[in-house]
């Protein structure tokens, strides 16, 4: 069985499979904030879409980030170490590449388990 979540016009926010939660590519709903702010509002939405996929941040296998500007990691990575489970790092890589919307400074996509 296949369940998507938070579907949108194009894409699935969320999909589950055999016990896997694949994330599509998450970016802040507020552009007008900083960088260290649009990560914390992508890991909030992160953190809602795992809830109703029905796990959590501690389940994450694997985080890509993207950056708009890869200066901006340091800000990035403040809201990062703020949210992390440090008992349940998750494998991540970290890049720059331009995103769709000039206005977003990050984007995070990953995979994460069901318990």
């Amino acid at each position: 069985m296949i369940l998507r979540l938070a579907q949108e016009e194009r894409l699935s926010g969320a999909v589950v499979h055999r016990g896997i939660v694949y994330l599509a590519g998450q970016v802040a709903d507020d552009t007008s904030l900083d960088t260290e702010g649009q990560t914390a509002d992508v890991l909030n939405q992160i953190d809602e879409l795992l809830a109703v996929a029905g796990t959590d941040k501690a389940h994450l296998l694997s985080v890509q980030i993207i950056l708009a500007d890869i200066a901006d990691a340091p800000a990035m990575n403040r809201a990062w170490d703020a949210w992390l489970d440090t008992r349940a790092k998750p494998a991540r890589m970290t890049i720059q590449a331009p995103l769709a919307n000039p206005a977003w400074k990050v984007e995070i996509t990953g995979i994460a388990a069901l318990p």
